[in-house]
């Protein structure tokens, strides 16, 4: 169900999907009006003359004008979708225009000119005009009039949003709230006390159960997407087996990988095999599901980007790192789970490739840190933010790695910056973290 649940939402991201889902729907509308409009013979009189059509040959001009008016427009948000694109490729990185895209504004847009162009013709078929006989679909004309002026607002709507979206803050703000956004879904708890596992075992000994063991191969060339952990345990446990897995998603694949290895007591058929490779979804590029680093080297790229020479843009490298200092700072306060996942009754079932605290922040301060020499304003920025991280960690292993970088900051900003004053400032900020104490 789960790995269903992957696909539908990655169906809906997609830049395709909302805009046929409306044409569909004006297709349907189309045929269900003129329906209507053949049931009914809507009186052409008091204020109701004003707003219903009483000729054939109004109706066509109206029709044809709207549908003309409407693919003009569709074209031109399409052309100015396409500038928009561009202009994120250059400045933010080709990965970022899969976020335009996926903005829903922009779809529901396009979707909306293309669908009135398409209910107009149909109505615009209905139409009939011949000796003795006359239909006029007035309800159907009315509403394509009251769609074609909710399109023009809409236009002005989408021009604003499009001059909006392509703002490095905003797009960087977008970045960290749906990295926000995953984070809490994906580490909801936070510490407290912590429990023993339901057995307390190390790997050696967890494999050392089992007689036979088999290699799981990727099946082909590709980033793994999606693992469904839940139905693979039940998968597992129901094999009375132990499933060690060395990629998590995120990881690429190449054809004939070990993804993982499967331990059991039992020789294992092929079909098995089979059974647990599809429980791995391998795509061609990296998804944000259930990959937390996904959005954090989004940011990280459009830093790198910010600092290259031929850019030298401080600010918004900056404005990346404040964002990401405030995810790890809700990160810092989190349990990760751990690598063992037991099933049901407390059996070891699956050893896993599982992100930690660490690796997170590498992700998200390496490049930044190696791009900032000599820029001192980012330098200080970065040790800014492993001291406000620091302050809502309570857990060594998580101090102990804003320790490493904070000397790795330091060492940065020894060698690159000449000002005594900016440097002394650096370090000021670096010996809260390097000596433990809590920032005020």
């Amino acid at each position: 169900m789960k790995k269903l649940l992957f696909y539908w939402r990655e169906l809906i991201a997609t830049f395709w999907f909302v805009p046929v889902i409306i044409i569909i729907f004006s297709i349907i509308l189309s045929v269900g009006l003129v329906y209507i409009d053949g049931l009914y013979d809507f009186p052409q009189k008091g204020i109701v003359r004003f707003f219903l059509v009483n000729s054939s040959d109004s109706a066509r001009s109206i029709l044809s004008t709207i549908a003309a008016a409407m693919m003009g427009v569709a074209g031109t948000v399409f052309s100015i979708t396409l500038v928009a694109l561009t202009l994120a490729s250059s400045q933010f990185g080709p990965r970022l225009i899969k976020n335009f895209m996926y903005v829903r504004l922009n779809q529901v847009v396009l979707g909306s000119y293309i669908a009135t162009y398409l209910y107009c013709l149909i109505v615009l078929n209905a139409v009939e005009d011949g000796e003795g006989y006359t239909f006029i679909p007035s309800l159907s004309i009315l509403l394509a009039i009251v769609v074609a002026i909710m399109n023009i607002i809409l236009l002005i709507v989408f021009i604003h949003q499009i001059a909006v979206s392509i703002q490095a803050d905003n797009v960087i703000s977008e970045i960290s709230s749906l990295a926000l956004s995953q984070a809490k879904t994906l580490f909801p708890a936070k510490m407290g006390e912590e429990k023993e596992s339901p057995q307390a075992i190390d790997r050696i000994t967890a494999v050392s159960y089992y007689k036979y063991k088999r290699f799981i191969k990727s099946p082909k060339n590709g980033y793994l997407q999606y693992v469904d952990s839940e139905a693979l345990i039940k998968l597992i446990a129901k094999k009375q087996a132990l499933l060690e897995l060395n990629f998590r998603p995120g990881g690429h694949l190449v054809e004939g990988n070990d993804i993982g290895i499967l331990f059991t007591n039992t020789k294992v058929e092929e079909k098995s095999l089979n059974e647990i490779e599809s429980q791995f979804v391998i795509g061609k590029a990296k998804t944000a599901q259930q990959d937390i680093e996904f959005s954090i080297f989004q940011m990280v790229e459009i830093a790198a980007r910010a600092l290259s020479p031929g850019i030298n843009d401080p600010f918004t490298a900056i404005a990346c790192i404040d964002n990401l200092t405030a995810i790890l700072s809700y990160l810092a306060q989190v349990t990760f789970p751990s690598k063992y996942r037991y099933d049901t009754e407390g059996t070891l079932r699956l050893i896993v490739n599982a992100v930690d605290f660490e690796g997170v922040l590498d992700a998200a301060f390496n490049q930044i840190r190696q791009f900032s020499g000599g820029s001192p304003a980012v330098i200080i920025r970065l040790m800014e933010a492993l001291e406000t991280i620091h302050g809502f960690s309570s857990n060594s292993t998580i101090d102990q790695a804003l320790r490493k970088h904070g000397e790795m900051v330091l060492r940065v900003g020894e060698e690159t910056i000449n000002e005594i004053h900016d440097l002394n400032d650096l370090k000021s900020r670096a010996k809260k973290i390097l000596t433990g104490t809590t920032p005020n």
